[in-house]
This record gives structure tokens, sequence and C-alpha cells, in this order.
């Protein structure tokens, strides 16, 4: 679990439990640390997964390494720009969305979705892992095996 002065809103270790049979997304995984589940739809072209392989999954509000505010005036990504290492650079996959919508259930579970320019994301368990996530908020997805 992240400080309110991280730029890291979610962590943890998730195993693929089953894909999709067009192969476009992972339809469930089960995370290690925080009794979370997580489906999500992803580049299957780019970043290959498969049943039973373990990646982890990060949500962060930058790709800032020091904080949340470092990169408020560099707000544009461009290709071949970057002059800083970033979070990304320790990772394989890196989508860029927005939090939609928040589900909450029986207790203290709830479930947060987004969506990366259409590629949905819900991931479902405590409210206590799930607390600096805010609705309406940009979020960097990324992924690394």
């Amino acid at each position: 679990m992240a400080s309110r002065d991280s730029n890291i809103l979610f962590d943890d270790i998730f195993t693929i439990n089953g894909i999709d049979t067009e192969g476009k997304r992972f339809d469930r995984a089960k995370s290690s640390n925080f009794d979370m589940t997580l489906s999500l739809d992803y580049n299957v072209e780019l970043y290959p997964l498969y049943k039973g392989e373990a990646v982890t999954v990060t949500l962060a509000s930058s790709l800032s390494l020091g904080g949340i505010n470092q990169d408020k005036e560099a707000n544009t990504w461009r290709p071949g720009a970057k002059t800083t290492k970033g979070l990304d650079d320790d990772y394989d996959y890196v989508m860029f969305g927005r939090v939609y919508k928040f589900d909450e259930a029986a207790e203290g579970k709830v479930t947060v979705y987004a969506s990366f320019g259409g590629l949905l994301m819900a991931l479902a368990g405590s409210f206590r892992h799930l607390q600096n996530i805010v609705i309406g908020e940009n979020i960097y997805l990324l992924m690394r095996r």
C-alpha cells in the first residue's frame, strides 16, 4: 500500500487465472498480497500473457520517480523527448487512462473501473487498498513480469 505522498496508488503481483477465448484480455487474475481480483483488456500483440503467469500491476498518478507533483510542468509525452528516468523505465507495458466508476459492495469491498483508451480495467477488493484512487483521476497502469 502506498502513502498519500507517493504517486504509486496501488501495487501488487497477480497470477492470471483465465484468458478470454479471443486472447484479448485476461478475464481473471488474483493478487498475491491483498486478496484483490483484476479483469483487464490489454494489447495482446504488444504484451502477450498466458494463464498461470504472474505479473506485477502498478497504478500510478504520474510516471515521475520523485513523487506526486514532480512532472506537472512536463505534462506532455513525445517520443525521444524524455531526458530523465521515470517509473515507466522499470516496466514492460504502460497504459494511460482515467478512473470512471466505483462500485461498493458488502463488507468494505469496492470495484474500481478505469478506461485506457477503450481498454477497460476492473479492480476489486478491500477499500483500504484502493482509497487513494479517485473518480475522474488520470492514472497510469504499468505491468512487468
